[in-house]
């Protein structure tokens, strides 16, 4: 049998063509005004990644509630655009689209994973705080019923919103512990309503936000869901739960479903370990997934379920992404981190190339000869985030002199970012 190759158009359940197998997966990028409106610097940066082949553009997260933020400079879309929000909105979609590819918007909310810089007493689905070291995040306050329900409006309303301004598609973000993700977890959702409990029960959010977004935007227009195949915490969500929700989200008209997992506490989406454990799954391992962390997960949820799904996290050759491709564990292959600096990977793939860099590689804070201080909690901590950092420094530079600095030092690109957020909050206030 002949190979899905990466160049391969997909047909999405609404009707809706990608171009290609390869998308830009959703990369939090800080680049938004104090107030949460697009700039040109976003639309420099999309234009960018336009060009670079991908069949579709995932947004970082665009959040519906401007106290819970993911990160400063975020987008915020929590009410109807008024003219100038919109005309932003629009330069930003254009920009995005310009060489036809996809260009979807990422929907999100922080819950309890919004810092104290930005929200010292957020909501969640419970009291259950967050347990990093450091005191960066608040304890959180449970959601009320209409609280709840107003969120959920508020999901159709940027979804409506990112349609009217020339978006392809929308992603809800389920996975990551952010805060739907919240409410899946029988770790953090301590609810007796309707809301808490079963499984049946902790998904209502999510499928009730599905439900009012696919009547907002249509039956044509994309719809996915990012979901976490597992938090690899003990007592939190598991993979037999993942394929449950799943199937519940295909027979809710979702057109595309991208596998993750992991929380703050967990961060097995960057590959880096957590606080705590990994409380292991019960998947077969295959030889893929020596490179990209949740293809085994998608391939044994391929055989429940018939909608589209994307993988993204890990992947660097090309042998491995057409390896999930051809073993159907996926039918999308997203990029992150490469895409911070080698801006047209997607072009280079299908024209031939066998091996993306590994940035990540290098950049820990701590050299060598310091390795024991890892074993502290707080300096593994910040070690992992100086990591991430000097991607966001990447995309700053990208967004506002159109370059990347490989050599950039990590230090400094940690440095750069807290005093950033740290601005951008204060211009907030």
């Amino acid at each position: 049998m002949m190979g899905i190759e990466l160049s391969r158009a997909l047909t999405l359940p609404c009707g809706a063509v990608l171009l290609n197998r390869i998308a830009k997966g959703a990369m939090t990028e800080g680049l938004a005004t104090p107030d949460g409106r697009p700039t040109p610097e976003l639309e420099r940066l999309y234009g960018i990644w336009s060009d670079g082949g991908a069949g579709m553009l995932l947004t970082g997260n665009i959040i519906i509630d401007k106290n819970h933020l993911e990160r400063p400079g975020n987008v915020v879309i929590d009410s109807a655009p008024d003219a100038d929000m919109a005309a932003r909105l629009a330069g930003w979609a254009k920009a995005g689209t310009r060489a036809g590819n996809h260009l979807w918007a990422q929907i999100s909310h922080g819950g309890r994973q919004t810092s104290k810089l930005v929200n010292p007493h957020p909501k969640s689905a419970s009291d259950v705080a967050l347990a990093l070291p450091g005191g960066q995040f608040g304890k959180p306050t449970p959601l009320t019923a209409e609280e709840i329900a107003d969120l959920v409006e508020r999901w159709a309303v940027a979804a409506k919103a990112c349609q009217d301004a020339g978006f392809t598609g929308v992603q809800i973000h389920g996975a990551h512990g952010y805060l739907i993700s919240q409410f899946l977890s029988p770790r953090v959702n301590l609810r007796t309503d309707e809301y808490g409990g079963s499984l049946e029960n902790r998904a209502r959010f999510l499928l009730e936000v599905v439900k009012a977004v696919r009547a907002a935007v249509g039956p044509a227009f994309p719809i996915s869901v990012k979901l976490n195949s597992a938090d690899f915490q003990k007592g939190g969500f598991v993979f037999e739960d993942s394929i449950s929700v799943v199937k519940w989200l295909e027979a809710a008209s979702i057109d595309l479903i991208e596998i993750s997992g992991g929380t703050y506490e967990q961060p097995k989406l960057m590959g880096v370990e957590g606080m705590e454990a990994e409380e292991v799954q019960n998947v077969a391992p295959s030889t893929a997934a020596r490179e990209a962390y949740f293809v085994d997960f998608a391939k044994a949820m391929q055989a429940e379920v018939d909608v589209p799904l994307m993988v993204t996290g890990g992947f660097r050759s090309r042998a491995a992404m057409e390896q999930a491709l051809e073993m159907g564990a996926a039918d999308v292959i997203g990029l992150g981190r490469p895409m911070c600096l080698m801006t047209d990977a997607p072009k280079q793939l299908i024209g031939g190339l066998e091996m993306l860099p590994r940035y990540e590689d290098k950049l820990d804070l701590i050299p060598d000869w310091l390795g024991f201080l890892k074993r502290f909690q707080t300096i593994k901590a910040v070690n992992g985030f100086a990591g991430i950092y000097w991607f966001y420094e990447q995309l700053w530079m990208l967004g506002h002199e159109g370059r990347v600095d490989e050599s950039y030092p990590v230090f400094k690109a940690f440095r750069q970012v807290e005093a950033r957020n740290k601005a951008i909050m204060a211009a907030r206030s």
